[in-house]
């Protein structure tokens, strides 16, 4: 049903499975009663519950954890943090700022867009391979239509974070999904092809999420805020400082081809 009775059908009333604030006696998520049942959750495992609508056990969400750690970056040169950083330089609310650095975090070649990409090519190449087709022609008819995201890094092939995380994951015997299988054999076959192409952050995670049962939207849903914990010592730090001194540029760093310089003025005054 679309048009006027669709609306009218909505007027003055919110159907919601997410939940309710009985404001002054209980409030209720998803199902739950948010005091009484889930004031001792731990925020991760809460978070969880909200994207999937389930709960998560004790390793599972040390690795979701682990996930969020190993990425905090407190470093104001890298393209999201330095919004939050320019924000508290420019004085404006933590809020803005940080809001601004994460929807910057959704860049297309990093950041947020490579691990929905990635997650969404591991489990249809799973799915295809326990169909019966072989990886190494998935992975040709991929790199046929675009790249295959998760894999290859700016500055520097290796990527640091990938043994930590990995270890956490061994540690806790979540090591052993068949998503993260795929993933390490896929980089096999993308590295003999090109050596710069190894696994990244983006794969890692994607497979380890997959693994846990997560899919393409829930994963989305739960690396928006991955990025967060670094963005805040960036913003706090400039704001410390005489606004406006974070990254300033001079005028002889500018690489200007336009107009030549010009008298301003009426010709003889």
């Amino acid at each position: 049903m679309n048009g006027p009775q669709l609306l009218r059908d909505s007027a003055d009333r919110l159907q919601t499975r997410a939940g309710k604030a009985f404001v002054g006696t209980r409030a209720v998520f998803l199902g739950r009663d948010l005091h009484a049942d889930l004031r001792h959750a731990d925020w991760v495992d809460l978070y969880m519950l909200s994207i999937t609508g389930r709960r998560f056990g004790e390793s599972e969400l040390r690795l979701l954890h682990a996930m969020w750690v190993c990425t905090s970056y407190p470093d104001a040169r890298l393209w999201n943090n330095r919004v939050a950083a320019l924000a508290g330089s420019a004085r404006s609310t933590p809020g803005l700022g940080v809001s601004a650095a994460l929807g910057m975090s959704e860049a297309v070649v990093y950041g947020g867009h490579p691990c929905v990409r990635a997650i969404d090519f591991l489990t249809g190449a799973q799915r295809r391979v326990t169909a019966g087709e072989a990886l190494v022609d998935v992975v040709a008819q991929e790199l046929a239509q675009r790249r295959i995201y998760g894999y290859g890094r700016p500055i520097h092939a290796t990527d640091e974070r990938l043994p930590w995380l990995l270890g956490i994951a061994r540690e806790r015997g979540l090591d052993g999904g068949p998503h993260l299988a795929l993933a390490h054999e896929v980089e096999r076959l993308l590295v003999e092809r090109d050596p710069a192409l190894k696994m990244n952050y983006a794969a890692m995670t994607a497979a380890l999420a997959a693994d846990l049962g997560l899919s393409v939207t829930e994963f989305h849903h739960f690396q928006l805020p991955m990025l967060l914990a670094g963005m805040t010592p960036c913003y706090i730090e400039a704001a410390e400082r005489p606004a406006g001194t974070l990254f300033p540029l001079s005028c002889e760093h500018i690489a200007y081809e336009g107009v030549a310089k010009r008298r301003w003025g009426c010709e003889g005054s």
